[in-house]
C-alpha cells in the first residue's frame, strides 16, 4: 500500500510541475516576424537599404537577437527591416531577420571603412 501512496504521490507531484512549462517550448522565445530566406539578392549583392537619407549596407556579421529584442522600423524593397529595442538615435546598427533569431547586420558606410568591399 506504501509503494501504491509513494508512486501516486509521485505522479501527482510530475503533472502539477508540468502546467509550470511555456507554450513557447520553455525558453521564453517567441516567433513575431517573418523569415526571407534565402536573403533577397540585393542583399546578398551588398547593396544598400536607404533610411532616413542614410545609406545602410548589409555586413558579413549578424547579431543573435530574439524577436522580443528588435522594433519594426519600415520596409525596404518589400522586406521589413528592424532596429534593437535598446538603440537610441543616432542609429548604429539596422537589421533584417534571415532565420530563426538571426538577424542581418547595416550599418552606414564611414569616411574609416576599411573594407575591401566596394560600395
Amino acid at each position: 500500500m506504501k509503494k501504491f501512496l509513494m508512486f501516486g504521490l509521485m505522479v501527482l507531484i510530475a503533472v502539477a510541475g508540468s502546467g509550470c512549462v511555456s507554450s513557447s517550448g520553455g525558453d521564453g522565445d517567441v516567433t513575431m516576424y517573418k523569415i526571407f530566406t534565402p536573403e533577397p539578392e540585393w542583399i546578398r549583392n551588398g547593396e544598400p537599404i536607404e533610411f532616413e537619407s542614410e545609406l545602410w549596407y548589409p555586413r558579413d556579421s549578424i547579431d543573435i537577437l530574439t524577436d522580443m529584442e528588435v522594433l519594426p522600423l519600415g520596409e525596404y524593397r518589400g522586406i521589413p527591416f528592424y532596429l534593437q529595442k535598446i538603440d537610441v538615435r543616432p542609429f548604429d546598427r539596422l537589421y533584417i531577420k534571415f532565420g530563426k533569431n538571426k538577424y542581418r547586420v547595416f550599418e552606414i558606410k564611414s569616411q574609416n571603412d576599411s573594407s575591401q568591399r566596394a560600395f
